[in-house]
């Protein structure tokens, strides 16, 4: 029986090995001229089956897949050659063994979707979703080498738009890829140069050459004309030659340009066997892409790669924001690693106009001159702790024309000299030493297992810091560019595009950053500070102004909500052809590019089964007071007409069955901020007056009072007559010029307050289960009563008082799911725009992509 399986065990390894060059339907054809028996194939095949399914069943990450797709690669071999140099690299620089089976798993589901490269003619379009800064360039290397192992031949890399993303990449995997195996690889481009066409390009190609081609470009019109024109002349060689194509960044410049996304559709139709991968952290144009169009949607797969430990991204510095279901007290704030720009240092540091650009000259701001000096003492702190990154980088990102960059150097070499010639003053000391140990205090070193750094021990390095801290413009036209191949840099970069996309920053930890931008997408990229902060991880700061700070929160929100929908659809058996990813709006700021939105519609959704809640509001008198009065007119109809409970000593009351007109002439009354869009009175009472008449629900509601109990408060709100509470606390998570911002309103326990059995354990989807059961046909309306000067609790770092001129009325309306179809009653998000016309927004520079390369 043992030689059996001995022998079972041997025909299977047999099987893999003819995986390596032939399809699962031939290498079965082959196994059948050993004369197996059928009864065996069948074992066989049912073994490799089950290593499959355990790839495309994988958890992590979750993909969106088209129907019926073969999986083919069950992962690498003992014997493979390029994957295993990678794992060895990796450990070498210390990653832990965690993360290598992380990427080990992630790169193999990936591998695993591309077609296998025996088939006779393949087109596979597919986009990877990851984080900024977070690993992508390392996961498509590892793509890159599974697929070389299994016979994948030609490799282009679509590196950016510029020359030092381009040439980051090449090195990168020369170093990961080349330099290990340098007898499997042919490199049409170098570390200096961009491609240019060889003059036999069938000497690449031909049955001959046993190697791997490996070809790393940018998105520039000239160089991928001569690319497209390459691969033609090479067209004969081409039939028996799998090509993997990585776009990194694939929202920049591929989506809805004239130039660029042509070409590359050219280049795949060059190719019998190609597969295009898109990589990109902000894939909100590859998404809007039509699917039904000859063009770049990723309509075989979607994959979405988890978030690395220790990664900086969005929301673990800015915090974001509850989504449907979820309990905003689970939300985190983020860090507190944020500093305001004032709105009146903007123009100071920003030209206003594009006229104004030409002979500007900024001036080093109170906030702009702390950013540098805490820079300068992170570097030196960085030095007494030693070990980790060796680079200490500062980003200066005010403006995207290289005339307001340059016009940084005179001002900032200036700056240093001064200091380093003051050090020994005692009043610059002081001033050091306060900002020094205010800062270690508000983020303290403990909290990320880091050492503690006092200022007299890091006083000592400052000298040599200045000494050696270099200015650097890095943009188009520039021609002293970050350089971190030749020993350790200190350098306050200051720059715009070339600095905003893909590119790292190695060891950046202060950011001053005022730029002004329009979408999403563009937003996102800019934020260079994502990352990992090994040993200095308490240590980054960013300035920048409230604005930016709530956009970025939005952000983080957006995000969130996106990857949560890809896997929610994984889990419904979505394929990527209909699959609609949401994307809520904001009133300042587009998803993308107008041209990317072209096939974009209005997402509708309905209130049915939907909690809002306020938590923007106006700090004016006026405006409050007006909130209160419709509030207890609210409270003293529904006491005429309904039934209460509760009572001043439990700082709750629940008044059940008032009528759908009070509520309606509360909507009326009631001033919601313009900032919650989904808050909106007139589309919420649409909403209501529809389904009283089309369904007969909603005409009763139930309304909630919740407070503190009356007796332990300082503080009391009357409503009415017997109803009175305590006033809570909701300190203010930020502030703009016209609003607060609280950020938390309504606990998931306060959603059932009319039902029986909640408690603080319930989940949101038994509250949901609980209102069909009980109170179908009822709406809920809480009313919370928030005390005007609302203290952070000690611990809320990132939260101030509301100071508000009267007590705040927060308002959470919940709405039963209804049991028929409710698009009737939809109300829409539409893509909105502030009247942006006294700012100028920068949009991204694409004047690379026409450029004649050099």
């Amino acid at each position: 029986m043992s030689d059996v399986i001995d022998e079972q065990d041997e025909l299977f390894d047999v099987f893999r090995l003819l995986l390596d060059t032939y399809t699962p339907a031939e290498a079965i054809k082959k196994l059948r001229l050993f004369s197996t028996p059928d009864d065996v194939i069948k074992r066989i095949v049912d073994r490799h089956e089950r290593e499959v399914v355990r790839i495309k069943e994988m958890r992590e990450p979750p993909s969106v897949v088209i129907d019926n797709y073969e999986t083919w690669y069950a992962g690498p071999h003992p014997d493979d050659k390029l994957w295993p140099s990678i794992t060895a690299g990796l450990a070498k620089d210390g990653w832990p063994q965690t993360s290598i089976d992380s990427l080990d798993g992630s790169s193999t589901r990936v591998v695993s979707l591309l077609q296998h490269p025996r088939q006779s003619s393949f087109s596979t379009r597919g986009l990877v979703v990851g984080y900024v800064q977070s690993g992508k360039t390392t996961n498509f290397t590892a793509v890159m080498a599974k697929a070389a192992d299994r016979g994948y031949k030609l490799f282009i890399v679509l590196a950016g738009i510029h020359n030092g993303l381009r040439r980051q990449t090449q090195a990168r995997l020369v170093q990961q890829l080349v330099e290990p195996n340098p007898t499997l690889w042919s490199q049409i481009t170098d570390l200096d140069h961009d491609f240019r066409p060889t003059a036999n390009p069938a000497s690449f190609f031909g049955k001959s050459n046993k190697t791997h081609v490996l070809c790393v470009v940018k998105k520039n019109a000239t160089v991928l004309r001569k690319l497209v024109k390459w691969l033609g002349d090479a067209s004969e060689y081409l039939a028996d030659c799998p090509a993997l194509i990585i776009d990194d960044e694939a929202d920049q410049a591929t989506v809805a340009t004239k130039s660029i996304n042509p070409l590359i559709r050219q280049i795949l139709n060059t190719l019998p066997k190609s597969a295009y991968v898109g990589y990109t952290a902000s894939p909100f144009a590859n998404l809007l892409i039509n699917p039904a169009a000859e063009d770049l949607y990723p309509e075989h797969f979607i994959v979405n790669l988890p978030q690395p430990q220790e990664h900086f991204g969005t929301e673990v510095l800015f915090g974001r924001y509850a989504l449907d279901g979820e309990d905003p007290n689970d939300v985190d704030d983020g860090y507190d690693m944020i500093r305001t720009v004032p709105d009146g240092d903007v123009e100071l540091v920003r030209p206003k106009t594009r006229a104004d650009a030409e002979g500007f000259y900024p001036t080093i701001t109170d906030t702009l001159r702390r950013a540098v000096l805490y820079f300068w003492l992170t570097t030196a702190a960085r030095r007494v702790r030693g070990g980790g990154n060796p680079h200490c980088t500062m980003l200066i990102h005010t403006s995207v024309r290289t005339a307001v960059h340059n016009s940084f150097r005179d001002p900032l070499l200036s700056l240093r000299a001064k200091i380093g010639r003051n050090l020994g003053d005692i009043a610059l000391q002081s001033e050091l030493r306060a900002l020094w140990d205010e800062e270690t205090s508000r983020v303290p070193a403990a909290k990320f297992d880091e050492e503690f750094v006092s200022f007299q021990e890091l006083e000592a390095e400052l000298p040599g810091v200045l000494r050696d801290c270099r200015v650097v413009m890095d943009n188009s036209e520039s021609t002293d560019r970050l350089d971190y191949e030749n020993g350790p840099v200190v350098a306050i970069a200051v720059g715009g595009n070339t600095l905003s996309r893909g590119l790292t920053l190695e060891g950046l930890s202060v950011s001053y950053f005022v730029r002004s931008v329009s979408t999403y997408d563009t937003l996102l990229q800019m934020g260079r500070w994502f990352g990992y902060r090994k040993g200095y991880a308490d240590l980054p700061r960013i300035w920048m102004t409230k604005e930016l700070e709530d956009w970025f929160r939005h952000l983080a929100t957006v995000e969130t909500e996106m990857r949560r929908d890809i896997d929610v659809y994984m889990t419904e058996g979505k394929t990527p052809m209909n699959f609609a990813v949401r994307l809520r709006t904001h009133p300042a700021l587009r998803v993308t590019a107008a041209a990317k939105m072209k096939d974009a519609v209005s997402a509708s959704s309905s209130y049915g089964g939907q909690r809002v809640q306020t938590r923007y509001f106006r700090l004016e008198s006026e405006w409050l007071r007006q909130n209160q009065s419709a509030a207890r007119k609210l409270v003293n109809e529904g006491i005429r007409i309904g039934s209460v409970e509760g009572s001043p000593t439990d700082g709750r009351f629940l008044i059940r069955d008032v009528l759908s007109d009070a509520v309606l002439e509360f909507l009326r009354n009631y001033q919601f901020h313009e900032r919650s869009q989904e808050c909106d009175a007139k589309l919420m009472a649409g909403y209501i007056e529809k389904r009283i008449r089309n369904a007969g629900t909603l005409r009763r509601w139930n309304v909630a009072v919740v407070g503190k109990p009356a007796e332990n408060s300082s503080e009391q709100f009357d409503f009415a007559p017997g109803i009175r509470v305590g006033t809570i606390v909701r300190s203010q998570f930020s502030s703009g010029s016209d609003y607060s911002d609280i950020k938390t309103l309504m606990s998931r326990r306060d959603a059932g307050l009319d039902l029986e059995g909640i408690t603080t354990s319930t989940t949101e989807g038994d509250i949901q289960k609980a209102r069909a059961a009980q109170q179908a046909d009822a709406g809920l309306l809480v009313l919370y009563p928030i005390d005007k000067v609302s203290e952070p609790e000690p611990s809320k770092d990132k939260r101030q008082p509301l100071n508000a001129p009267e007590h705040v009325i927060g308002v959470g309306l919940v709405f039963p799911k209804p049991k028929d179809d409710d698009s009737t009653v939809a109300w829409e998000a539409n893509y909105i725009s502030a009247d942006l016309s006294g700012v100028e927004m920068e949009e991204e520079d694409f004047s690379a992509l026409e450029a004649e390369d050099v």
